[in-house]
């Protein structure tokens, strides 16, 4: 009878046979290396996407400022819609724009013309126009001699909501202010700065897709009669007060330009750039 040979047994057949000991504990040690591997090269890509996260929230801290003398109201309106669109796009780095005003009461989405204490024949008379606005607050007065600062800035970028953004900029204003030997300070539920029972500082402000647009007014040699032609922000108008009047001696609006961006550039961290070009190439198109 020929012999039977020997077929090799089907491996879902073949019983269990533990490795020797070297090459178990071998296989046992690469398992443990390969898990090492895991969790580092784990670590690693988790690393990797927090700095990439890092990097791509890291705010852009330039930030242009422009002085554009005094300018209507409408007109730097329009400028801060259009610069807003180009903040948003990314167009453009932050924008503080500084001006001043003529004569000019706007009223806020808060109040309404009731807060205008006078009849029209006087406003007319002083050459007082009134613009409705799309900020929040009420009525308030701008012009000659006040210090207005629109800041166009995405609050994103700051890690800022609305409450601190707000706060941020009466801490500009109380650091100007200290600056010059006036202590100024807050009042809860009324934005703004005051000084020694008078309120010195307007805070009123908007913000769309998440780009800020108005901002502060600084009194600094305005002329106070035409606040007790309103209640600002709901406010009598004999509360206002002004850098010359708590000084004592009349002080020049443009003389703050300097100390005022030093204040914004600490309080923000914006490294600040002057200059006006951009700013008034983008008004000469808009009224072209």
């Amino acid at each position: 009878m020929l012999p039977i040979p020997s077929m090799p047994i089907p491996r879902y057949r073949r019983p269990f046979m533990r490795p020797q000991w070297r090459s178990w504990k071998a296989q046992s040690i690469s398992e443990e290396h390969k898990a090492l591997l895991m969790d580092i090269s784990t670590e690693k890509k988790a690393s990797d996407s927090r700095a990439a996260k890092e990097v791509h929230l890291t705010p852009d801290t330039r930030c242009r400022a422009s002085y554009l003398g005094v300018m209507a109201y409408e007109h730097a309106l329009k400028l801060q819609e259009s610069l807003l669109l180009a903040r948003a796009e990314g167009t453009v780095p932050d924008v503080l724009l500084l001006l001043q005003h003529p004569p000019v009461f706007t009223v806020g989405r808060f109040r309404g013309e009731e807060d205008i204490v006078v009849p029209t024949e006087i406003l007319t008379r002083e050459g007082i126009a009134v613009f409705h606005t799309n900020r929040g607050g009420g009525v308030t007065y701008h012009g000659p001699g006040q210090l207005v600062c629109y800041p166009v800035l995405r609050l994103k970028e700051h890690s800022l909501g609305v409450r601190e953004y707000i706060w941020k900029l009466e801490a500009v204003i109380i650091q100007l202010l200290f600056a010059l030997g006036i202590r100024g300070y807050r009042v809860v539920d009324y934005p703004g700065v005051w000084v020694d029972g008078g309120k010195i500082c307007s805070v009123g402000i908007r913000v769309s897709r998440g780009i800020t647009s108005h901002g502060f007014a600084l009194n600094v040699n305005t002329d106070l009669r035409h606040f007790e032609y309103i209640n600002p922000c709901g406010l009598s108008g004999n509360v206002m007060t002004s850098v010359s009047k708590v000084l004592g001696y009349p002080m020049e609006a443009e003389a703050l330009i300097g100390p005022l961006l030093d204040s914004f550039s600490a309080i923000f961290g914006l490294e600040i750039e002057q200059g006006d070009s951009g700013c008034l190439a983008m008004l000469d198109g808009l009224s072209g």
